[in-house]
């Protein structure tokens, strides 16, 4: 139920119309291609949307300094890449900074080293990454500290885009390993 909550949330965030969905018989957001977007991967490199094409790619919005859910999701998706196995190699994971402040290029590639390689993170200057927010619908914003210093929130959802960069439906990491590595599965 909350699988089919996030689709029908995600549609209206997108702003795009709900079609039904044959397995649940809830509504999920028509696909559509994103604006496209460029961005700086951590090897200095210009990255858009056209650059992922061919991929299916899980998108997700964070930042390297997250306590908790950025790392937590990170993980999981590195979890799930291992569980497809050699067919894993045709996925790809984008991890967009909303601290384009702290997560420099170098931040990034230091963070993510943690992780499967195939999750590239991107990050870019303010005006870039509202852009980019705004064209996927996704919150942040920076929080001050009371002991000084600021963290950020942001949106945690994970947006599924299929090989063409078309949008299909949120990701949920609510669910064992092997059944969100058969969900990918469908889309390789």
């Amino acid at each position: 139920m909350a699988a089919a909550l996030a689709g029908v949330y995600v549609a209206r965030m997108l702003n795009q119309p709900a079609v039904p969905s044959l397995e649940s018989g809830t509504s999920l957001p028509q696909a559509r291609v994103l604006p496209d977007f460029n961005l700086v991967d951590t090897q200095g490199q210009a990255t858009s949307p056209a650059s992922l094409r061919g991929h299916p790619t899980l998108v997700f919005f964070g930042f390297t300094h997250c306590p908790d859910i950025c790392p937590t999701t990170m993980f999981e998706i590195s979890e799930i890449f291992k569980k497809l196995g050699p067919a894993g190699e045709r996925m790809r994971a984008l991890f967009i900074t909303v601290d384009p402040e702290r997560d420099t290029p170098k931040a990034l590639k230091d963070y993510l080293s943690s992780f499967d390689p195939r999750i590239v993170g991107v990050t870019g200057d303010d005006a870039a990454i509202a852009a980019v927010a705004k064209a996927y619908r996704a919150y942040y914003k920076r929080v001050p500290l009371a002991e000084g210093g600021y963290t950020m929130d942001h949106t945690a959802i994970i947006y599924l885009m299929g090989k063409d960069g078309r949008f299909v439906t949120p990701f949920s990491l609510k669910r064992t390993t092997d059944a969100a590595a058969a969900e990918l599965r469908k889309y390789l």
